[in-house]
């Protein structure tokens, strides 16, 4: 068992994810640095696997292999500031023998501050493209987003 737990929760078939803005998050004029949406994004997609039971950490340690993103589209458009309250919101849009794409949109109350796209391959050590362990698969199909 994973010594961790998620923080974040589902809502339906979305994975809510809250934090908030640091001062180390930002630049000089107090909003958060670009480069940040990346780890905001990827803390709510590990959560999310946490929370559907993924342990990517014992998957990598036994020598099945472990996700690497293949992928990434990120656009801009509304300024998060310094103490302000964050949350991401993560839906699975598509699902291969060997890879996932999880939607992603940051949210300021009912404002979209950026959106995202993240297509996760699940590799070999080796680094070679490798089938997802089925016990993620099934855990994954119940969230699959059949909406637009």
């Amino acid at each position: 068992m994973h010594a961790l737990s998620a923080i974040g929760r589902f809502e339906g078939l979305e994975h809510h994810f809250g934090l908030r803005v640091y001062f180390e998050d930002t630049d000089l004029t107090g909003v958060v640095y670009h480069a940040n949406y990346l780890r905001y994004l990827e803390r709510a997609r590990s959560d999310m696997l946490l929370a559907v039971g993924v342990d990517q950490r014992a998957t990598f340690e036994s020598g099945e292999g472990a996700y690497a993103l293949r992928n990434v589209r990120l656009e801009f458009r509304a300024p998060a500031r310094f103490g302000e309250e964050l949350i991401v919101i993560s839906r699975l849009v598509s699902m291969r023998a060997a890879a996932v794409t999880i939607q992603q949109r940051v949210m300021r109350v009912q404002t979209i501050v950026a959106t995202g796209e993240v297509e996760a391959a699940f590799v070999s050590p080796a680094g070679r493209p490798r089938r997802q362990p089925a016990q993620w698969v099934a855990a994954f199909e119940p969230l699959l987003w059949k909406g637009n």
